[in-house]
């Protein structure tokens, strides 16, 4: 079928896409990187605290945009940490740097050594967010220009809250949309869907059964 042709039916049956929109660099373009690709997509880790996976999404209310950068323990695929704002700034991304860390601190664990990885975003770059893991003792990483593979696990969580939350409805603030996508993290992300790829466990519940075996083999 032709694209033009696609497009006319579609249009005709009131049918969009809900993954037709790139997610927000503001037209511009993604600078030098200031870490090196440590991971090569290999998105996965034997233990908790090794390898974090880091992004930011956005999606639009009738009081304008609001923006989400989550962060993903790749050993659990648990959301560690995460900061909700109504600007893509570089404290997006400081702010779920710390809200991460000071939820592993309250598990009493220790993040020194840890890996982020992130895409090549002015607020991944920034000077902020650089001093924040130079000081937990963190190691940064970057991917590729325009690779999307780089960082194919990170993308893969916002496009389940794509499906399950952004799309679902209009929203009328941020307000409105910021609690829905806490909710959908912390209750049904973390405690009721059960992955594959953890065995049929939740993020939650993998961690804890693990939690003994991984604390041995470190």
């Amino acid at each position: 079928m032709a694209e033009r042709t696609a497009w006319r039916i579609c249009s005709e049956l009131g049918w969009w896409s809900a993954f037709g929109k790139k997610r927000g660099r503001n037209g511009k373009k993604p600078g030098p990187p200031v870490h090196d690709d440590l991971v090569g997509r290999d998105f996965t880790a034997d233990a908790p605290n090794r390898l974090w996976l880091s992004d930011i999404t956005e999606h639009w209310t009738r009081e304008g945009n609001l923006y989400l950068c989550a962060i993903k323990d790749a050993y659990s695929n648990r959301i560690v940490g995460y900061s909700i704002d109504s600007r893509m700034k570089s404290r997006i991304a400081v702010a779920a740097l710390d809200n991460a860390v000071a939820r592993r601190n309250a598990e009493g664990v220790d993040v020194a050594g840890c890996v982020l990885h992130t895409d090549r975003g002015s607020q991944f770059r920034s000077r902020k967010l650089v001093h924040r893991l130079n000081r937990h003792d963190m190691v940064g990483s970057m991917g590729r220009v325009g690779a999307a593979g780089d960082n194919a696990a990170m993308e893969s969580f916002f496009s389940l809250l794509q499906k399950n939350v952004l799309d679902r409805r209009t929203w009328n603030t941020r307000e409105e949309l910021r609690i829905a996508i806490v909710t959908w993290i912390e209750r049904t992300y973390h405690r009721r869907r059960r992955q594959a790829g953890l065995g049929r466990l939740t993020p939650v519940e993998y961690e804890l059964i693990m939690k003994p075996a991984a604390t041995q083999a470190a």
